[in-house]
């Protein structure tokens, strides 16, 4: 019953612009730290972003930094994910996450995932 339904994925050309957008049910997000994550082809699943429960703290990945905004709708229980500038390298299925600790990069601390929304950016 608890699901995280990412939306938003599709394919882009390279400098283009992208939102992903998370719906949650089944659980509120607004007493959780919410998160992106990435993996592509033949490599590791990697943090991209993350958001503290009020959303008042964000971190994101070096490769993604200055590019990529995380915001959170707690109203609305939404995470999105404004990604700008992308290139080649940022192909990869994006899949949000929810963890009861402080905001974290580190995948083992979230508890719920979703399916992922294959983001795909052409050269």
């Amino acid at each position: 019953q608890v699901r995280l339904i990412e939306s938003g994925g599709t394919l882009v050309q390279t400098g283009g612009s992208l939102r992903l957008s998370c719906a949650a049910s089944g659980l509120t997000i607004s007493t959780l730290s919410m998160g992106w994550f990435r993996q592509a082809p033949g490599k590791e699943r990697e943090f991209v972003a993350g958001i503290s429960v009020g959303g008042t703290i964000r971190r994101y990945s070096g490769s993604v930094k200055a590019r990529f905004t995380i915001s959170r709708d707690n109203g609305n229980n939404l995470l999105y994910l404004q990604m700008n500038s992308l290139k080649p390298e940022d192909t990869a299925v994006y899949t949000c996450a929810a963890s009861t600790q402080t905001i974290t990069e580190s995948d083992r601390l979230y508890t719920h995932w979703g399916q992922g929304t294959q983001v795909t950016v052409s050269s």
